[in-house]
């Protein structure tokens, strides 16, 4: 049976979001690598990678977050890398971040005919949002100097959470986290 990839993300209050597709522009203009744009990736954070045959048997779960899930406080201290050509900001992992990955999860990983990625699954995942992906060595490169010279340490408020296909990214579900 053929299975296709989805997202389980959450995204970010209005200022933090401009922040981040700042410097989702400002790589894509040094480096002239474009993939997030022509993508259409908005800054998220994913939460959960899973596995599965359509979207239509992880909506009743994600529906179900709406729920439970709260809105939360995350503080974004780092640039990083997962080699050899993603480049990311990465908040520190505190209380309200892990209960989101493990309720998530909780959700999720009973429906059947799913695999949860393992690198999205609680105490295996590295928070992080994408500002640059299929960089080359040289981009790579360049796209840590302009992280160099813009990052600094700043808070945001995770406030939705959705379902989305990702390459194109494309939203098959999003909701606003209660206050």
């Amino acid at each position: 049976m053929k299975t296709g990839m989805y997202l389980i993300s959450v995204y970010f209050d209005e200022k933090t979001n401009n922040r981040i597709q700042r410097f989702m522009d400002m790589i894509a203009l040094k480096t002239g690598n474009t993939f997030m744009t022509d993508n259409h990736v908005p800054p998220h954070m994913t939460v959960s990678s899973v596995e599965a045959r359509s979207a239509d048997v992880l909506v009743p779960e994600v529906e179900e977050l709406e729920k439970c899930l709260i809105r939360g406080k995350v503080r974004f201290v780092s640039v990083g890398s997962i080699f050899p050509y993603v480049l990311y900001v990465t908040p520190v992992l505190n209380e309200y971040l892990q209960d989101l990955s493990r309720q998530i999860y909780k959700e999720v990983s009973t429906v059947p005919e799913t695999t949860v990625s393992r690198y999205y699954q609680p105490m295996s995942w590295l928070p992080h949002v994408t500002v640059g992906k299929t960089l080359t060595k040289e981009q790579m490169q360049m796209a840590f100097s302009v992280m160099q010279d813009n990052f600094s340490v700043f808070e945001g408020q995770v406030v939705s959470l959705g379902l989305a296909k990702p390459n194109p990214h494309r939203d098959v579900l999003r909701f606003d986290l209660k206050g």
